[in-house]
């Protein structure tokens, strides 16, 4: 029997006004429960949250290359503080007669990633201040570096109070200890040159971690499928790791990090994965399916943070492994990555990222309103001991 006409529309206006006074999730919630971010929130249209919680500063550092020639590769960042930032500069690369209209100040945005150059050793070790304004150049060292593709990395101990300033170098298959004003060259590790897989030498060495009193870690490296330990003075204490897929084996292994309770997260970067081991290399527990990490920072809050060569986004994860939050995208326009290689935080909060294909350091600080647990927080330095 067909439903009488006036019933039909009574029933259509009781679920319209049930449709309408039903509780609905408002917008910020439903991103909120997405995990989107702040660029996708009801107070401003369109935005992908590219640079996360940060925003990028603009031709940031000024140019410090000679007339005709650009920063090469760049290995490493470390800042110090806000106004002494540490660059691993991979020598200078020389610029074509005629450039580009897209061309940014950066090697990547020719298309083509810097490390494809032949460099000249030249300002492979740069300090620059807030501004970007190169303060120091330490010249008197680029020869350490000739033969080389030039530093991979540039670190300094949050537990060492005369902060010496410590650089990896891979294709010379050496680790190198300065002091803080470059002046000395503190203690050699490696044979200039020579590879090998004993206490005396390493196979293209990739990055450094510290437990509080001095002892260290070498990430060995590209040839080599180990970690080596040391003590304060560079003494050789132990080493493990095997060519491999298996626990305690590595394809790559590129970067360290060390939480409070001195555990040891190792960059298994070839296998997309991250290793984690006691003090004395014992195998604890494994996170597989981050591809490629490059860099690997242990926050003061005790987050591993990760930048992911692949996608090129920055990774927060808790010490479980959780995956917490992600952003970045690839590109060479400024706020995008091609290839972090390394990168830092400053006491204010400034992020510093070195791109080893882009060949560029950029520099991002936190955006007006970010999230606080979105933003990556520095391992202070012990105190600059004094004179």
């Amino acid at each position: 029997m067909r439903m009488p006409i006036i019933a039909l529309i009574a029933l259509t206006v009781v679920f319209t006004v049930s449709m309408l006074s039903a509780p609905v999730p408002i917008q910020s919630q439903i991103e909120k429960d997405a995990g989107l971010g702040v660029l996708s929130s009801n107070s401003q249209k369109g935005g992908e949250e590219e640079t996360g919680p940060y925003e990028v500063v603009p031709k940031w550092p000024q140019p410090f290359a000679r007339q005709g020639y650009i920063q090469g590769s760049q290995g490493g960042v470390f800042a110090e503080s806000p106004n002494r930032i540490f660059i691993a500069n991979r020598g200078e690369i020389k610029l074509p007669e005629k450039l580009p209209n897209n061309f940014n100040g950066a090697w990547g945005s020719f298309g083509t990633p810097a490390t494809g150059q032949k460099p000249e050793m030249r300002n492979c070790i740069i300090i620059v201040d807030a501004n970007g304004k190169l303060i120091e150049s330490w010249t008197q060292w680029d020869k350490l570096f000739e033969g080389g593709r030039g530093p991979h990395a540039v670190k300094i101990s949050p537990y060492d109070p005369e902060r010496n300033v410590w650089v990896v170098d891979d294709m010379r298959q050496q680790v190198f200890k300065f002091s803080n004003d470059g002046k000395k060259l503190l203690m050699t590790l490696g044979e200039a040159g020579v590879a090998g897989n004993d206490d005396k030498h390493f196979g293209r060495p990739t990055d450094i971690g510290w437990l509080p009193d001095g002892t260290f870690y070498v990430t060995d490296g590209y040839t080599n499928t180990r970690v080596v330990k040391f003590d304060k003075n560079g003494k050789y204490l132990m080493t493990w790791g095997t060519p491999g897929t298996g626990q305690s084996q590595f394809d790559t292994v590129h970067s360290i990090a060390i939480d409070k309770n001195r555990r040891l997260y190792v960059s298994d970067r070839g296998h997309s994965r991250i290793q984690i081991f006691d003090e004395n290399g014992k195998f604890l527990d494994m996170w597989p399916n981050i591809r490629q990490p490059y860099h690997i920072m242990m926050s003061v809050d005790q987050y591993l943070w990760v930048a992911d060569g692949v996608s090129n986004k920055f990774l927060k994860y808790d010490l479980n492994g959780k995956l917490l939050y992600s952003w970045g995208t690839y590109g060479t326009f400024p706020g995008a990555f091609w290839g972090v290689h390394q990168f830092s935080v400053d006491p204010d909060g400034n992020l510093y990222t070195a791109e080893t294909f882009g060949g560029r350091t950029q520099k991002y600080r936190p955006a007006k309103g970010a999230d606080p647990a979105r933003l990556i927080k520095a391992v202070p330095l012990m105190g600059k001991a004094s004179n």
